[in-house]
């Protein structure tokens, strides 16, 4: 579609939307990054996932990359609480491993790749260099981790100092722990973080399209009138 035509099929979607809900939708947008992004490899528990995706939109992230090897990724509407439909969920599940490919993608976008894990060489969370690049962040399951593939692929190695018993937090919760301090220490920061203007209509138009009833026929009768 026509970058033209794509702003004015947004202009006519916003007359079906109220003035209140129009004016949160852009101000979300503005807070929107695509700087940091997560991946989450064969996550199958429910509440872990869904609570995953509500933290990804409660601190600004656009995209969340899902890799199905093994699991299939499930989401508990009661925990996501409609956060789904706000991001841009890239799912990956063509080939018996699909991880592979989506480092080679991410890296080709210029992301570092992140594993959120203990190692010889980590880097405390307090430490991380958000300048050092756009980072994407790779969760992997409570019961195995994260799979060789990342750990032989990975740029960084992120860890959450833990003071206590147990050796790790829940993916869910460690999640919201490095999004909380990785958002703030970019916000805080001169990197230009904000989703590129070109990519906002895009985006704007996709959540338009999710949240309008019926609004694959008021789309019909725009281009029906152009």
């Amino acid at each position: 579609m026509h970058k033209d035509t794509d702003r004015e099929l947004a202009e006519f979607f916003s007359s079906f939307v109220t003035p209140e809900r129009l004016e949160k939708m852009k101000r979300v947008l503005a807070w929107r990054t695509d700087y940091l992004t997560i991946v989450l490899e064969d996550i199958f528990q429910p509440h872990n996932a869904s609570a995953v995706l509500r933290s990804c939109d409660a601190f600004g992230l656009q995209d969340v990359h899902i890799i199905e090897n093994r699991n299939k990724y499930r989401v508990n509407p009661g925990v996501a609480l409609g956060s789904s439909q706000w991001l841009t969920l890239h799912r990956y599940d063509s080939e018996k491993v699909n991880t592979l490919r989506i480092i080679e993608g991410l890296k080709k976008d210029g992301y570092r790749i992140v594993a959120t894990t203990p190692h010889r060489n980590d880097v405390d969370l307090e430490d991380f260099d958000v300048a050092a690049g756009k980072a994407a962040l790779f969760f992997g399951t409570e019961m195995h981790g994260l799979s060789d593939d990342v750990l032989s692929h990975a740029d960084v190695f992120l860890k959450i100092p833990m003071y206590g018993f147990v050796e790790s937090y829940n993916i869910s919760v460690s999640c919201a722990i490095i999004l909380h301090h990785l958002t703030y220490k970019l916000r805080c920061s001169d990197i230009p973080w904000e989703i590129d203007k070109s990519r906002e209509t895009n985006i704007l138009l996709d959540w338009f399209r999710k949240s309008i009833k019926k609004s694959e026929v008021y789309e019909k009768k725009f281009f029906d009138r152009v």
